[in-house]
């Protein structure tokens, strides 16, 4: 399975952007997708998940009310709506893709991903 993550880019502090992840080589509405964020010097941290359908989404409490993930799985590909954007928001973002049904909390873990995009870069300026 190969994960193309692109949107990224420089906006404003209260922007908005939109991250897309295209997935190939796999049965895309099989797998359950994440997105991550790795800023300079940090973890890379748990954003948003959802699962294979997209009945069920998950946010860390930082992006809730702010970030929607979707999926498309005609075009095989998830999206991450980023809007009311921080600095603190700056880092480079990935997305992740598993086959595997999640328990609760797995989802935020990146090692409960098999398949990992190769980030694009977001940062927001104050």
């Amino acid at each position: 399975v190969q994960l193309q993550a692109s949107g990224g880019g420089l906006v404003q502090a209260g922007g908005s952007l939109r991250l897309s992840c295209a997935a190939s080589g796999g049965t895309f509405s099989r797998f359950y997708m994440g997105w991550f964020r790795q800023a300079p010097g940090k973890a890379r941290e748990f954003v948003a998940a959802i699962s294979w359908s997209g009945s069920r989404t998950y946010y860390t409490d930082s992006v809730k009310d702010r970030f929607t993930v979707s999926r498309d799985n005609a075009k095989n590909t998830v999206y991450l709506q980023m809007n009311s954007l921080k600095p603190t928001d700056t880092a480079v973002y990935y997305c992740a893709a598993d086959p595997s049904p999640m328990n609760t909390g797995d989802w935020l873990s990146p090692t409960r991903y098999d398949y990992w995009g190769q980030g694009t870069q977001v940062t927001v300026s104050s």
